[in-house]
C-alpha cells in the first residue's frame, strides 16, 4: 500500500476535499497540519513516505530532503509552479513532479483587502471599537490617487482594473513589462524610480526567485512619500523585512499591508507583528475553499495518474 503524506494542513481541512476512507484500501494516509521544527524533523518524519502531496510556499522540498527521502517516487503540489521545489534533483531522482490549476482571483481580491484596510486604518479602528472607542482616525480616500505596480502579470492586471474602478491613476514597472497590455489597460509605464517616488500604494506582483529579490530595500523606502503604503502578496524575500521594519518603526512611510514573509509561519517575537502600521495576514491569499477543492481534487487525479503509469500536469 503506497504510504502517502498531505504536509502542512495548517487549517485541518484536507479531509473536507479528500475522502481518505474510501481511498484507504490503495494509499496509507497520514497528514502533517503543522510545519516541521527544521529540515532535520521533516527527514525524520517523512523517510517513509513514498508520496507527498504539498501545499505551494509551505515545506520546501530541497535537494537535502529529497536525497535523504530514499523511497519517495512523487510530489504532487498545489498550483502549476513551485519555486520551493527542487526540480533538478527530483528529476535525477525520477521522482515525478506533477501539480494543479489554481484560481488567481484570490490573490487581488486580498490585495484590495489590505489596501483598503490601510486606507481606512481598518486595525487602529477596529482594535478600538473592542475596547469601547469611536472614530479615533482619518482615512484617505482612493480616488485620484496614484496605485504603483511591481509587475502586470495575471495578478496584477486584476489589481490593476480595480484600481480604474475605483478612479485612481495606475502605473506600473517590472523588468520585462508588456507595452501592450499597459495600453490596453491604460496604465501609465515607468521606470522603477518614478513608481517608486510616486505611487501613494505601491503593491507588488512579481514572482519570486533572485531576479527580484530585495527589489524593495531601505533605498526604495526612503524615496516612497511618506503618506504612502507598501503592499505585498507575492513573495517575503521580494522585500528587505529588516529594512521594512526600519521604515514602519520611524514612520518613513505610512504602513504596509504584508501577506507574506521572508520565514514562514512568521516567527511570534518578530517585530511586524508589533507595529501599529503594519495590517498582516498569514499568507492566506491563495486561501479559499474555491481553490482547496481545486487543490486536493486535483492533487489525488494526478495521485492515481502516477501510480497508473500515466502521469498528468507533469512540472520539469
Amino acid at each position: 500500500m503506497l504510504k502517502v503524506a498531505i504536509l502542512d494542513d495548517y487549517q485541518n481541512v484536507s479531509q473536507q476535499f479528500v475522502d481518505i476512507e474510501k481511498l484507504s484500501g490503495k494509499y496509507e494516509f497520514k497528514i502533517f497540519s503543522e510545519a516541521f521544527a527544521d529540515e532535520a524533523d521533516a527527514i525524520e518524519q517523512l523517510s517513509d513516505f513514498e508520496a507527498l502531496l504539498i501545499m505551494r510556499e509551505r515545506t520546501p522540498i530541497t535537494k537535502n530532503l529529497i536525497d535523504n527521502l530514499t523511497k519517495l517516487k512523487f510530489v504532487i503540489t498545489s498550483g502549476l509552479r513551485n519555486r520551493s521545489i527542487d526540480l533538478e534533483t527530483a528529476k535525477k531522482r525520477k521522482i515525478i513532479v506533477c501539480g494543479t490549476e489554481m484560481n488567481i482571483n484570490p490573490t487581488p481580491e486580498l490585495t484590495w483587502s489590505l489596501i483598503l484596510g490601510l486606507a481606512r486604518n481598518f486595525k487602529e479602528e477596529i482594535d478600538n471599537m473592542y475596547q469601547g472607542y469611536w472614530q479615533t482616525t482619518l482615512g484617505v480616500e482612493l480616488k485620484g490617487k496614484i496605485l504603483g505596480l511591481i509587475g502586470l502579470g495575471r495578478v496584477g492586471t486584476e489589481v490593476a482594473k480595480i484600481g480604474k474602478a475605483f478612479g485612481m491613476e495606475v502605473m506600473a514597472w517590472s523588468e520585462n513589462l508588456n507595452l501592450d497590455k499597459c495600453k490596453e489597460l491604460n496604465v501609465l509605464p515607468c521606470s522603477k524610480d518614478d513608481l517608486i517616488k510616486n505611487s501613494d500604494f505601491l503593491s507588488i506582483h512579481v514572482q519570486g526567485g533572485e531576479r527580484y529579490k530585495n527589489c524593495i530595500t531601505i533605498k526604495e523606502l526612503d524615496k516612497m512619500k511618506k503618506t504612502a503604503f507598501l503592499i505585498n502578496t507575492s513573495r517575503g524575500p521580494i522585500v528587505n523585512e529588516d529594512d521594512l521594519i526600519v521604515a514602519l518603526s520611524t514612520n518613513e512611510i505610512a504602513g504596509a499591508g504584508l501577506d507574506v514573509y521572508e520565514k514562514e509561519p512568521l516567527p511570534e517575537n518578530n517585530k511586524l507583528r508589533f507595529l501599529p502600521n503594519a495590517l498582516l495576514t498569514p499568507h492566506i491569499g491563495y486561501v479559499t475553499a474555491e481553490n482547496y477543492s481545486i487543490f486536493y481534487t486535483q492533487m489525488i487525479e494526478a495521485l492515481e495518474a502516477c501510480v497508473n503509469g500515466k502521469p498528468i500536469r507533469v512540472i520539469e
